[in-house]
């Protein structure tokens, strides 16, 4: 063993060992650092990302469809400064992904880069994604029209005839994804409308039968919508209600609206209904005196009568009154006759009167002749018949309709 150790050819195996040692561990080290260097921008270089970079698709679109490839990407720029200044805000490069020569399925391609300088160091996310080619198919589909808010519809309107221009639209996409089309309808909101909507331009979307929208190409994109906004109304006659009863002594000679009919507006679902439109109910009770009194009207829901919310109605009352112990005046007895009342003993009676409140709430018994006709009686017992002068428009009756009396010369 010493030997060895003294030995000239010893020692120089074994410095050789080492050197090639130091070689390997410093060949290994200088390979790890150039492949991360390649998979990390180089910090003492300058460095810009480019965000929502338009991704471009590369293939058959006369005869194939794809889905999975995202509509933008971020674009990493490595490099000198002024070159990736420059080439940042110019932006003067694609990104796309080669789908050309692919067959139907699912393919997991790599985003690639075109007009970027070859000095830049370019890193694209996402690098790679999962696409799926599809044979491509087109059919026709009429379009629907979709309202919403229309319960804030303004009350008594309704959507009368829509129409869209055009009426129908191409749709591309997968035959799969064409099969699962349901519907192909466009939204308008109706909120607070009250004029026709015309030519409003509003996008078309495809929906399955469980209403998820469908990614597909639509042309046209959008349509232009013309919907009809209606207010249908008709007239219909007024009827006064009241309630209650008016108090001893008065009747209701009359009662009637200023108003004959009023048009009442409302959708054609509420109008179908409605044959007339009453008033509020009059409490007979509080009526004391004859006159004109503002009622509001009872509308249905969902009905309305522009610029109207109480209508007059004018009200006659009857009064009925009773005067008592009224006298009866005779009438033309002949000279030395005297007359005697028999029934009644007394030479009055009570008399009810009857009519307008107005009139009849002034009268007193002085306004009356209650009256006898003795002419050409002789003597003896007779029933006369009683007659009572009344103002006009005034009715009177007696408490009897004839009085029996005695004559005597």
């Amino acid at each position: 063993m010493d030997n060895w150790f003294k030995s000239p050819w010893f020692v120089r195996a074994i410095s050789l060992a080492f050197a090639i040692a130091l070689y390997v561990f410093v060949q290994v080290e200088i390979d790890q650092y150039q492949n991360d260097s390649r998979l990390l921008p180089n910090t003492g270089a300058d460095v810009q990302t480019v965000d929502n970079v338009p991704v471009n698709i590369r293939i058959d679109e006369e005869n194939y469809v794809v889905s999975g490839v995202p509509e933008v990407a971020s674009v990493t720029l490595e490099g000198t400064t002024g070159t990736v200044t420059a080439t940042a805000r110019q932006q003067n490069f694609d990104i796309f992904v080669d789908l050309e020569g692919l067959e139907e399925g699912t393919h997991s391609v790599t985003l690639q880069h075109t007009g970027v300088p070859e000095e830049l160091n370019v890193y694209i996310e996402p690098k790679t994604i999962e696409v799926t080619i599809e044979e491509r198919s087109s059919e026709q589909f009429d379009v629907a029209v979709d309202f919403i808010n229309t319960d804030q519809l303004p009350e008594g309107y309704e959507i009368g005839q829509t129409e869209t221009d055009p009426g129908q639209v191409t749709i591309t996409s997968s035959t799969e994804v064409i099969e699962q089309i349901a519907i192909v309808k466009v939204f308008v909101d109706v909120a607070g409308i009250t004029e026709p909507i015309d030519n409003r331009e509003v996008p078309v979307n495809a929906y399955d039968a469980s209403g998820n929208e469908l990614n597909v190409r639509v042309e046209p994109e959008s349509v232009n919508v013309s919907v009809d906004i209606d207010n249908p109304s008709k007239s219909v006659p007024v009827n006064v209600q009241t309630t209650g009863e008016l108090s001893d002594g008065y009747s209701l000679s009359s009662i009637s609206a200023n108003l004959d009919e009023v048009e009442v507006f409302a959708t054609n679902d509420v109008l179908q209904d409605i044959e007339e439109v009453s008033t509020e109910e009059i409490e007979l009770a509080d009526i004391t005196e004859s006159g004109t009194i503002d009622v509001g009207l009872a509308l249905p829901d969902g009905a309305s009568i522009p610029d109207t919310d109480t209508i007059e109605v004018t009200l006659e009352l009857e009064q009925t009154r009773t005067f008592e112990a009224v006298p009866i005046d005779v009438e033309n007895l002949d000279t030395g006759q005297d007359i005697s009342f028999v029934q009644p003993e007394s030479q009055e009676m009570d008399m009810t009167v009857t009519g307008n409140q107005e009139d009849v709430s002034e009268l007193t018994a002085e306004d009356f002749n209650v009256l006898v006709d003795a002419a050409g009686l002789e003597d003896g017992e007779h029933n006369i018949p009683i007659t009572i002068e009344a103002p006009e428009d005034v009715d009177a009756d007696g408490e009897f309709e004839q009085v029996t009396v005695e004559i005597s010369g």
